[in-house]
């Protein structure tokens, strides 16, 4: 990150990284659900198209469900005899669907009845979903209406939780229109048994990719109702060890818009030390710099409302080089000291420059042989062992470390390449499990080649969307198909925007931000580039620098955000 405003067109010999993955097809309207309509139903007389809707089989068939997730259990239920039981992990929203023939230009009703919280209901490959925080211990119906596409013959419904939420509900699902195949399943009778309400197993890791089959967001609009929490997140850096034109933000008064709040920045007392240090900024350079005690105190508040304050490593001018073994174990102890110290949740990796390179010869991102490689996975993993599970840690690498793996690895296979290609993929590859949050920084960046193996610059959502699709759709490092980058959950990634012109090169206004979000979760307003990997709803959110950028510039990337998402 610049802590000073960047010259108008800096020369950049760095090659640009690509998108997180969010898009499938190019030809998504013909087949796939238009929006939700009011009215325009047919006149033929209405019946159900679902299977076992009730659940009176007394099993899941014909639905299925993620994870294993899904069972059928006797209570709680709405109606009959039995009702859904689906658990949701935390890497897992226990998604169970089931695909229907349906007819094409044809207007249905979706509806269930659900007890849980933040459970939704809702139409894959493009239609419409609602949902609902909480039903307050019963059951609550939900409803969508939507009409097929033109040449549209199947749709499939889901229901699924939320991450960490637990255990939902889902009964008496029915799907509504003309000409239905069967009439709507009566209840058989009694189960000789209770079949069990929890999965037999928690999963013991963050899935790879994004669930089979994740809803696809809203149609034609945004929500009216929050989003479920952690669903959405916007990421800023507080210029809390220095001063620059952004002037200075205390914390107390950081706006409740930022979820996650990257102190930047601590720095090695050398490159090569491993001794990281923390230094707020003086009286001299921020005249309004609250005390310790109150700096302190506010961290502590903003955490009770559920934000997360983390410490960032690096920055521009924070070169870390962990060469040997002693400055590893100097880095855990040193960024232990300040997390103890501040009362902080976790740790964010901004190493730029020369902190990262590939020895030549070290050509599998999957097994590392690099020092500084080797040493910062080993210092990373001790420290999440140390604080546990509510570790939070997140990475906001360049392109050049991340995307540009796509054509270029290290020093590559004969040696000449700059080493410091793709340097960033064997820590995230290493880390997936243990990471909250990527958020390449698409900023400051020269051109990058996407997954249509064109390249793609700066200044629009096009550019987004293609570094983005990088990273939710996996590619193969260096070109070698033999050897993949795997996707990374869409809840794992973030979007690294400047939040101004003078925040960085590579500025995007709001329009285009949308455009980007459009694109990468709903597969709208799509450009040149069409997303590899599908829609993804569940994109955790922005990055930005900075949280003192956005104060000058009146907010505009806070309130853009806040508004998109309906917070």
């Amino acid at each position: 990150m610049r802590r000073t405003a960047p010259a108008p067109a800096p020369a950049r010999r760095k090659q640009s990284r690509t998108l997180l993955a969010a898009g499938t097809a190019s030809a998504v309207a013909a087949a796939t659900l238009v929006g939700v309509t009011l009215g325009l139903a047919p006149a033929a007389s209405a019946g159900e198209f679902l299977v076992n809707g009730g659940f009176e089989s007394g099993s899941l068939g014909p639905w299925s469900c993620t994870g294993n997730s899904g069972s059928v259990v006797t209570s709680p239920v709405h109606g009959g005899g039995y009702a859904l039981a689906a658990a949701a992990t935390a890497g897992d929203t226990a998604q169970c669907g089931q695909t229907v023939t349906v007819a094409p230009s044809t207007t249905y009703t979706l509806s269930a009845y659900v007890n849980g919280s933040y459970v939704y209901l809702g139409v894959d490959g493009g239609g419409p979903s609602t949902w609902t925080p909480g039903t307050g211990g019963g059951y609550q119906k939900l409803s969508v209406s939507f009409t097929t596409g033109a040449t549209q013959t199947s749709a499939t419904v889901y229901t699924h939780g939320w991450y960490g939420q637990g255990t939902y509900y889902a009964d008496d699902v029915s799907l509504d229109g003309p000409g239905a195949p069967s009439p709507t399943p009566t209840p058989t009778g009694t189960p000789t048994g209770t079949p069990t309400g929890t999965p037999t197993g928690t999963p013991t890791g963050t899935p790879t990719g994004t669930p089979t089959g994740t809803p696809t967001g809203t149609p034609t609009g945004t929500p009216t109702t929050p989003s479920p929490p952690g669903s959405h997140a916007l990421v800023g850096y507080l210029h809390a060890s220095f001063a620059n034109g952004a002037g200075y933000t205390r914390m107390a008064d950081v706006p409740n818009s930022w979820d996650f709040i990257d102190l930047s920045f601590g720095e090695p007392t050398s490159v090569t030390s491993g001794d990281i240090r923390f230094n707020r900024c003086s009286v001299t350079d921020c005249p309004t710099v609250e005390s310790d005690a109150d700096f302190k105190a506010a961290i502590a508040a903003k955490r009770a409302q559920g934000k997360k304050v983390l410490i960032s490593i690096g920055g521009q001018n924070g070169q870390v080089q962990l060469t040997t073994a002693a400055a590893r174990d100097t880095f855990v102890s040193s960024v232990s000291a300040i997390i103890d110290k501040w009362g902080l949740d976790g740790l964010d990796i901004d190493f730029e420059g020369h902190s990262l390179s590939l020895n030549t010869g070290d050509t599998d991102f999957k097994n590392p042989t690099s020092p500084v490689i080797v040493n910062l996975i080993s210092a990373l993993k001790t420290l999440k062992a140390k604080y546990g599970q509510g570790f939070v840690l997140t990475m906001a690498p360049e392109t050049f470390f991340v995307q540009l793996g796509y054509q270029y690895y290290g020093s590559g296979p004969w040696g000449g390449q700059d080493p410091r290609a793709g340097a960033y993929l064997p820590v995230i590859y290493a880390l997936r499990d243990d990471l909250t949050l990527l958020h390449v920084q698409d900023y400051n960046s020269g051109s990058i080649m996407g997954l249509d193996n064109q390249y793609h610059s700066m200044g629009g959502a096009d550019f987004h969307v293609a570094m983005t699709d990088l990273l939710l759709n996996g590619f193969p490092v260096a070109g070698n198909t033999n050897n993949v980058f795997p996707p990374l959950p869409a809840s794992k990634v973030a979007i690294g925007m400047p939040a101004t012109t003078n925040a960085g090169n590579g500025y995007v206004a709001p329009a285009e931000v949308n455009k980007a979000l459009d694109c990468l979760t709903r597969l709208a307003n799509c450009g040149s580039y069409v997303p590899r990997s599908g829609a993804q709803p569940n994109l955790r959110g922005l990055m930005t620098w900075s949280v003192n950028w956005d104060q000058f510039g009146g907010r505009e990337f806070s309130k853009n955000f806040d508004g998109y998402f309906r917070r």
